[in-house]
């Protein structure tokens, strides 16, 4: 494990799309410990067999630590996420779904992460790097849990790639990162499981980001990073069935990612004063193959914003989101909310997409060690049989055409917010 612990949570969240300002850089070498952790309540309308549900509990509660070393050449970056702990039944979220658990979001591995990066010496406008550990893959966006919403979108694990033992390259150019890696296909069977080190080294993953601003000489004026395109794409061998005979999936990822560059205090968090906005276009598609035959094919496609102004001197965010993304509708357990495991061809039962609007206003927190940030969320989602004939029919299952989903509760942090999470190497200080 790193000597750090870097625990990234919903609090952090409240960062949605934050960079670090130049004049905080020379703070962000040093080695920082956070933790936060969020407080929601949530009620589903006409969710699973037209149940109108009501809960409340603790989510996205994390301890993340961050130490340069070398310099600043090698880092060490970790991530606790005690969700095992708060959230054993999952997170109450209709369209969710993944390792075993169906509309609720399943809770994350104790150990998020723990990587270990290390940069080599430019060759002129060349900077490289190396990394290693257990991780995020270099697919897809950042994780949901660092942007503008509790409530995650339904295309997680078709945008993202993480919790995987992984080697990583990355190479920066001016305007340009490339970054490769080999990583093991097994996702987690739960919160508490590693990967499987066998497993290690059959899966890869490129991703190809663009800065369009940097590669015009325009970002000392537009701000850090202010507009990225990226490409990705994943070969990933039987990651629902640790064993290995399941069927494999092939990754594509495009996105364009445009965030300002907030103003920020000595220890990173935004000034009362801050604007800013924040937004996000993606399409993601899984292909689930066995051979040269291609058995099932789920696609997404989603865009969210988020702008903040002072209100009363206070930082007020509003953020949207829509998304229209297809998830397997898999055999389930007399438990409606889980579904068998491990995940066979044989238990896809239909496909069903899930159109989702969803609204949130939340107060960014204030600068300082300590940070609250109060929100709302809501919800609007219609999902649909996707292929006809299906033995799976969403309207006769959740007894209605239209869900509704609210949200209210308090992110909670302490020490200096993290930014993305993810991002090794020369990645990092994209």
């Amino acid at each position: 494990m790193t000597a750090a612990l870097l625990l990234s949570a919903s609090a952090a969240g409240a960062q949605d799309g934050a960079h670090v300002h130049p004049a905080a850089r020379h703070d962000a070498e040093r080695a920082r410990l956070s933790a936060d952790v969020t407080a929601l309540v949530v009620r589903a309308l006409r969710s699973v067999e037209g149940r109108t549900i009501d809960e409340g509990y603790l989510t996205q509660p994390v301890v993340m630590g961050h130490a340069p070393l070398w310099g600043g050449r090698l880092r060490l970056t970790g991530t606790l996420n005690l969700e095992a702990l708060t959230l054993r039944d999952g997170q109450l979220t209709p369209g969710s779904y993944g390792e075993g658990f169906v509309d609720r979001r399943h809770p994350h591995t104790f150990v998020h992460e723990a990587m270990a990066s290390v940069e080599g010496r430019p060759l002129g406008p060349v900077r490289m790097s190396l990394a290693a550990g257990k991780g995020f893959v270099p697919f897809g966006t950042d994780d949901p849990m660092l942007r503008p919403f509790v409530l995650f979108p339904v295309n997680h694990h078709l945008a993202q790639l993480l919790e995987r033992y992984v080697a990583i390259a990355g190479v920066r150019v001016p305007g340009a990162l490339l970054e490769g890696a080999t990583f093991g296909g097994d996702e987690p069977a739960g919160p508490w499981t590693w990967p499987r080190a066998r497993r290690f080294g059959e899966a890869w993953a490129g991703r190809a980001t663009l800065l369009p601003l940097e590669l015009a000489g325009r970002a000392r004026r537009a701000g850090p990073g202010a507009l990225e395109l990226s490409a990705s794409h994943a070969w990933v061998p039987s990651p629902e069935e640790p064993t290995g005979v399941g069927l494999d999936q092939r990754k594509s990822s495009l996105a364009a990612r445009w965030a300002t560059a907030d103003r920020a205090a000595s220890d990173g968090a935004v000034t009362d004063s801050a604007a800013g906005g924040y937004a996000l276009l993606e399409w993601a598609r899984t292909d689930e193959v066995r051979g040269a035959r291609r058995a099932f094919r789920y696609q997404s496609v989603l865009a969210e914003a988020s702008a903040w102004r002072p209100v009363l001197g206070t930082p007020v965010a509003l953020a949207a989101r829509a998304e229209r993304t297809g998830r397997p509708e898999e055999e389930r357990l007399l438990d409606p909310f889980r579904t068998v495991r491990p995940h066979f061809e044989q238990n896809v039962l239909g496909i069903t997409e899930w159109r989702i609007l969803t609204l949130a206003a939340s107060v960014r927190p204030r600068a300082g060690r300590l940070r609250l940030a109060p929100f709302v969320e809501a919800a609007r989602a219609e999902p649909r049989a996707l292929v006809r004939p299906s033995a799976f029919q969403p309207q006769l299952f959740y007894r209605a055409r239209v869900q509704w989903t609210l949200a209210a509760g308090v992110r909670l942090g302490l020490g200096r917010p993290h930014g993305r999470m993810g991002r090794y190497g020369v990645a990092a200080a994209h």
